[in-house]
Order: structure tokens, then sequence, then C-alpha cells
């Protein structure tokens, strides 16, 4: 099992991300990544992180798999608490790895994000 814990839900990702989780892991579980207020106090991060680690820890314990992770991309402290408390507990953590096309249109860059593979925290 693989738990997406991102603001980029598997319905939005494009086949090859998508054939490889499921190749990989089999079933993936949404986990919405929550909001983090960038005035959010070090205190509420740690809180969030320990809510959030709490859930992915029971959702993989409930796993029919051996091989699970968690999917975890979002904002920076509260991922690295998550990823720190997931490996403290042996759970595989990963991350989206893409390649960035940048193109100018009418004086704007619009880059475009290539899925190339999951690399493990």
């Amino acid at each position: 099992m693989l738990i997406n814990l991102s603001n980029h839900p598997t319905d939005l990702w494009n086949e090859k991300q998508l054939l490889s989780a499921v190749s990989k892991y089999g079933i993936i579980v949404e986990l919405p990544f929550p909001a983090i207020s960038p005035k959010a106090t070090k205190r509420l991060v740690e809180i969030k992180a320990n809510v959030y680690a709490k859930v992915c820890i029971e959702l993989i314990k409930l796993s029919q798999s051996k091989n699970n992770a968690v999917h975890i991309m979002g904002e920076l402290t509260f991922t690295y608490l998550v990823v720190f408390l997931l490996k403290k507990n042996n759970i595989t953590c990963i991350a989206s790895t893409t390649e960035r096309n940048a193109i100018e249109y009418s004086g704007k860059k619009i880059s475009r994000f290539n899925f190339v593979k999951f690399r493990e925290y």
C-alpha cells in the first residue's frame, strides 16, 4: 500500500507516476496534506505531524501488503517531522522526483514538471 500524503491527488498524476506506484505498492490510499500556515508555531506543526504520523502508522498496520510506504510532499518542516516519525517506526517514506521544463509564453514563465521516479527519504 502507498499512502499519498501530498497536495497532488493521484487523479492528477500522469500515467508514468501512477503505473510506477501501482506496480510497486498496489493499492494507493489518499491522505490529503494539511494546510500549514506560514505563521504556525513550531509546536502546532509538531502536533499536526504527530497526528498524521499516527494515522499513517495505523493505516499501514491494517495493510495486507508487506510492501508499504508513504509518499509525502509538502510544507518542509511538517514533512521533515512526519518523515522522522515514520522512519523511527521503520516505515518507508518516498518523494516524487521530476524534471522541470520551463517555457516563456507572453512574458510569463510556465513550468511543467514531468515525473521521473520515486526516491526514498
